[in-house]
């Protein structure tokens, strides 16, 4: 499945415009890898980390979704991980 695909799927950008624009900005990484195209292959287990909102957001694909669903199913196809170590976006002091 495209990044681009699965980040709308999963309800993380309203339109599937914006979800390339967040694949081909280069922000976006993929088990470590910077994307730059919207058509970059994921799958299951893979971690994906961009910024969203001032913040890192970290999630691990758990299941690759069939249809843009509602919020309770977009949940359900990836985990939430908590960033560690990682400076904050906005560049303000770290707290440790």
């Amino acid at each position: 499945m495209r990044i681009d695909l699965f980040l709308w799927y999963v309800r993380l950008a309203k339109t599937r415009s914006a979800a390339q624009a967040i694949a081909v900005r280069g922000l976006l990484r993929i088990d470590g890898r910077r994307i730059e195209r919207a058509h970059c292959p994921v799958r299951v287990g893979m971690v994906i980390a961009f910024p969203n909102d001032g913040r890192v957001q970290i999630l691990r694909v758990d299941a690759l979704p069939h249809r843009r669903g509602p919020p309770a199913e977009a949940l359900t196809h990836y985990t939430r991980l908590e960033p560690t170590g990682a400076a904050p976006v906005d560049g303000g002091e770290d707290p440790a």
